[in-house]
């Protein structure tokens, strides 16, 4: 039985959708983002609301294949697709758009989706670690909080930089306990509910709410972990999942885990632990510490991203971790080419089963997909006494 909490996480979809048609109504800006490597910080400081736009469902992916082309990315053809048929609230009611330059498909999908809606693209270095990168990603950083003051007719302070700073990273210091309670053997909480507490936190229309209810959440499974009660049994292979983002109607993958015994304990992609893992430095200058923070997402698109492989490492230790799925979209490049370099690095370095499973958002692979967990499942080897 799931913690009782997750039914008013899963209820977060609807009331929200409520909440940001409210909230624009009353005179509330939005600003709609798409990627973890937007800074929800300045939206924040502007006194708008910074949401997650929707883009991980197959139903919009026709209308957007009537413009795009059908051999693209489903994550850029369903955000695509959303914001044509104004099937998504957050787009619909977004004063503002912030894009970025992560991969070519979104790069030049956002040229046409420009035309909709107030829209500006930050470009971002494509080199981690690097003082000329970090020189360029501040000055990005000052352009989007430039666009958002003459947008808006704000002025965004270095004291509201700061609040918001402290508000997200308080975000994501309880997104974090929420993960890592994971690292448990056994696990107290289901891949499919960590998957959906850490996708919905981008729909909070309030943050402080959000932040209550992951806490309330973390109680909860805290007072269950105290009665003996785990979402899976010592004996269930430990998985960490890797790769693409993932969220609700694009989760098949992980429910196919899960459903053949999997449990999996580490969502190691940019919907899962990736965005959590380093804080703002509070202390620093805020536009300074954004760009340093944003900068360090070990994100397929960096060269070299070797800031995946010690993610993966950290993580597979911490979690205690089976075997390692990377999961990648059809069309996906860099984390299709990037999974050859993960692979060797898993089996090699870390000496796990590993298994590259590249699908799209649709349901025509799901067999296909399930026999390929299983068999993977069958290959790890199950403890003979539990811990």
């Amino acid at each position: 039985m799931r913690p009782s909490i997750m039914e008013e996480v899963e209820g977060l979809r609807g009331v929200n959708s409520v909440k940001i048609k409210e909230a624009h109504e009353s005179g509330k800006k939005v600003v709609g983002m798409y990627c973890v490597f937007s800074p929800s910080e300045i939206a924040l400081a502007a006194d708008a609301i910074p949401v997650t736009l929707c883009g991980t469902t197959q139903a919009p992916i026709e209308d957007a294949e009537k413009e795009l082309p059908r051999n693209l990315c489903p994550l850029i053809k369903s955000s695509y697709g959303f914001a044509i048929t104004d099937k998504c609230p957050y787009f619909f009611f977004s004063d503002a758009l912030l894009a970025e330059t992560t991969c070519d498909g979104k790069k030049k999908m956002y040229e046409l989706m420009g035309k909709i809606k107030p829209m500006h693209i930050m470009n971002l270095p494509q080199t981690a670690n690097d003082k000329d990168s970090l020189d360029l990603w501040k000055k990005e950083m000052i352009k989007f909080k430039n666009f958002l003051e003459e947008q808006f007719e704000v002025e965004i302070t270095d004291e509201k930089l700061r609040d918001a700073i402290k508000l997200m990273n308080k975000e994501r210091d309880a997104m974090k306990r929420l993960h890592k309670l994971n690292a448990h053997k056994p696990a107290p909480l289901s891949g499919m509910d960590m998957m959906l507490a850490q996708w919905l936190k981008g729909f909070n229309v309030n943050k402080e709410s959000g932040i209550d209810l992951i806490e309330r959440l973390i109680a909860e499974i805290e007072e269950r972990m105290e009665k003996g009660i785990y979402a899976f049994d010592e004996t269930a292979p430990r998985i960490l999942l890797t790769g693409c983002p993932i969220g609700s109607g694009s989760e098949k993958v992980l429910k196919a885990l899960e459903e053949a015994g999997a449990s999996v304990v580490a969502l190691e992609n940019c919907t899962g632990y990736k965005g959590l893992d380093v804080m703002v430095d509070e202390e620093k200058d805020p536009i300074t510490a954004l760009a340093e923070k944003y900068l360090s997402t070990p994100c397929s698109c960096m060269t070299n991203n070797n800031g995946r492989l010690d993610l993966i490492e950290r993580l597979a230790k911490e979690y205690d971790v089976d075997g390692v799925v990377d999961l990648t979209w059809q069309a996906c490049h860099t984390y299709n080419i990037e999974s050859f370099t993960v692979k060797k690095f898993v089996q090699e370095e870390l000496k796990l089963p590993f298994i590259q499973i590249e699908t799209d958002y649709s349901d025509s692979d799901t067999g296909q997909v399930k026999v390929r967990v299983e068999a993977f499942l069958e290959t790890i080897e199950k403890p003979a006494t539990a811990k």
